[in-house]
């Protein structure tokens, strides 16, 4: 399904074929996505304005402004799907978000100075608009030289953008928090959004969010004065449409009142250029109607993700490219198979990667990269090792065990093991990584310890690999389950008052609703929650935040968690093993008593942790830690037990972890 052509001979063929396929009685609402170049109009570049650019293939025309490269305009047809009454510069542009070491920070939308032609034939168009840094832009430009590159090709329904980021030698140092392309549709078109299968639906528009009530933060309106009924009484926020890496693969709109329906469409097919790995949560589309692609950020993470460069240090990479993808149906009943349609163009992108027709030479096609195979097995404690079924399997510059997590400077690649744990990393760009890997149902980090250097064209099978989870001892007890995240505690419904329709009958995104952090203090009124082994059910007794209390006094105070369980037997002298997998913490000091509530100093504190803000952003995890706290026998005693948890930071609402996974074990068994 593509869009629709402008000539009357296209026209007139697509009406022939709709018409044969109804006589023959297999009529179907989708128009066939097989590109043909032959019968295709050539590619087109004209330059003649000094002041703009345009190319186009007779399906797709695409206007930038020259030198800066902004998008003015994308037409597949008379009228441009960008906003029309924006400025130029605020319709498709690429921005970073930075600062020197120590001030403040900026946000700049990146000005090309310089335009060029890489390409230009009857099958390909690729032009450039680089910024070079110079020192005169210091303190008001991010250090980098930054070539924003376009591609549009013969048949294509669509254009291609990539950036390529370039540090040489003797530029000052930087902190560099968001790298995104924007798009910014025509609101009076453009109202039904789709980022999954699920999360569909009719959008209120951005008059809708001005007139409507601010809550606990800016991107949060409750709709007050909504100009459609079916918005009123609905919270809006752009976090409730984020989504992991390894799932923001397409989403966008479409014009479904159109008599014609468009749909506008960022198809991202690798996440080899994303940071912080697949798991890593960011922002898609929103109210606007905007579309975002986004490279880097810290949200749902933090400034530990943040790129931070040393004075001097150099960096090079390539950040896409991204496919914008262009279709259409000849009738509004058929608006939601444009959805569907661009899920198989997302399959087709995918399959294409890694690309062979991008101009650049720093990115490379597929015949100069690597490959890596192997199969990862568990042995956490037993005497058989078992296969690492579902394993996320990657590759990521060298460090620490777990670092892929932070790491933002480097390309990383990841793949799902099979049921046997068998892996197959393809594509990977030539240098030097770790890989590493972690294991939906067992705790921790796995790093095979030997460096990795890709080569072009190199095939490294690494056989078998064991990973042994941390684990001192046989266990306990067991309270939820170590898949960094806490979707499988409870998660209340939201206040009625603060909903988004879209999530009322949907489980498994039920925790994207706006509020549940205040629904704690609700449930708990007069003390804090307490979990006994054995009788609770952490699906429905443990909540699935450790947040502040609020006071009637509109004040925020520390809560204290328990756990309560049974020992018959208390093996003396030993050290039991107490393992806490947090999948989120945001200012948060969680300190461990054993035993004694009041005891001055914890057993274990993690020290101030966290600048996720899972909590208030909607997200069910953010970035993973893992404590191993050993206990001494001394601790503990025959009979009733009881663990204390206490979050002593309570400044304000958002202050709080989630918690993945905890679990007690007992001393080691030893061998005879």
């Amino acid at each position: 399904m593509k869009v629709e052509r402008v000539s009357i001979f296209q026209w007139w063929v697509r009406v022939a074929v709709q018409l044969s396929l109804i006589l023959l009685g297999a009529f179907s609402d989708r128009v066939s996505s097989i590109r043909s170049v032959s019968t295709s109009p050539p590619v087109k570049l004209n330059t003649e304005n000094p002041h703009q650019v345009v190319i186009s293939n007779g399906i797709v025309s695409l206007n930038l402004s020259k030198p800066e490269g902004h998008i003015i305009g994308i037409y597949n047809g008379i009228n441009n799907l960008l906003e029309p009454k924006n400025k130029e510069d605020d319709r498709g542009y690429l921005d970073v978000v930075w600062n020197e070491p120590g001030k403040p920070g900026i946000f700049e939308r990146i000005d090309g100075t310089h335009f060029s032609v890489i390409a230009a034939n009857e099958n390909i168009v690729e032009i450039s608009f680089l910024r070079t840094w110079t020192a005169s832009m210091k303190g008001s430009s991010v250090p980098m030289n930054i070539d924003k590159r376009y591609i549009l090709r013969r048949g294509d329904y669509g254009f291609y953008s990539y950036a390529i980021f370039n540090r040489p030698s003797g530029l000052p140092a930087v902190e560099v928090y968001q790298i995104r392309i924007v798009f910014k549709l025509d609101e009076a078109r453009f109202h039904y959004m789709a980022i999954s299968d699920a999360r569909q639906r009719n959008m209120p528009s951005m008059r809708d969010r001005l007139s409507g009530q601010s809550l606990a933060y800016p991107e949060a309106v409750l709709l007050t004065h909504a100009s459609e009924p079916q918005f009123k009484g609905e919270v809006d926020d752009k976090y409730q449409y984020s989504s992991e890496n390894k799932d923001n693969t397409v989403h966008g709109w479409i014009t479904q009142d159109d008599s014609a329906p468009v749909g506008f469409w960022l198809i991202t097919p690798s996440n080899e250029f994303r940071h912080a790995g697949p798991i890593k949560q960011d922002l898609t589309s929103h109210v606007g109607p905007t579309t975002l692609s986004m490279f880097v950020s810290t949200h749902y993470a933090g400034k530990e993700v943040a790129m931070v460069f040393g004075e001097g240090e150099t960096y090079k990479k390539v950040f896409g490219p991204v496919f914008v993808y262009l279709n259409s149906v000849p009738n509004k009943s058929q608006f939601r198979s444009l959805w569907s349609d661009a899920v198989e163009q997302l399959s087709n992108e995918v399959r294409r990667w890694p690309y062979d027709f991008v101009g650049s030479k720093d990115f490379l096609p597929p015949n100069q990269r690597g490959t890596v195979t192997g199969r990862l097995l568990v042995l956490d404690g037993g005497k058989r090792a078992q296969p690492a079924n579902n394993a996320y399997v990657g590759l990521a510059l060298p460090g620490d065990a777990g670092s892929w997590q932070r790491e933002s400077k480097g390309y990383q690649f990841w793949i799902q093991a099979d049921k046997d744990g068998h892996f197959l990393i393809q594509n990977i760009v030539p240098g030097d990584y770790n890989l590493y890997a972690w294991v939906p149902g067992f705790i921790g980090d796995y790093r095979y310890q030997t460096k990795i250097t890709i080569k072009p064209g190199c095939n490294i099978n690494l056989n078998s690999l064991v990973y042994n989870p941390p684990r001192n001892g046989p266990t306990l007890w067991e309270i939820g389950i170590p898949d960094r995240s806490a979707a499988e505690f409870y998660i209340p419904d939201p206040n009625p008052k603060f909903t988004n329709r879209l999530f009322q009958n949907d489980s498994q995104d039920k925790f994207r609703q706006y509020g549940l952090w205040e629904r704690y203090t609700e449930l708990y009124p007069n003390h804090d929650l307490v979990y006994t082994v054995g009788v609770s059910d952490y699906h429905n007794d443990w909540f699935y935040a450790q947040v502040t209390r609020s006071t009637p006094e509109k004040t925020f105070v520390p809560t204290t968690w328990q756990i309560q369980f049974q020992l018959k037997n208390i093996i003396m002298p030993g050290n039991y093993t107490l393992q806490v997998g947090l999948a989120s913490a945001n200012n948060a000091r969680l300190e461990v008593r054993f035993n004694d509530q009041n005891a001055k100093l914890p057993h274990f504190s993690t020290g101030l942790t966290g600048d996720d803000n899972a909590i208030a952003r909607h997200g069910i995890h953010g970035l993973y830690r893992l404590y191993t706290i050993a206990v001494g026998s001394n601790h503990l005693v025959k009979g009733k037990n009881t663990i204390y948890l206490t979050q002593s930071k309570g400044i304000g609402p958002f202050m709080g972890l989630m918690y993945d996974y905890v679990r007690l074990e007992s001393p080691p068994i030893k061998s005879t």
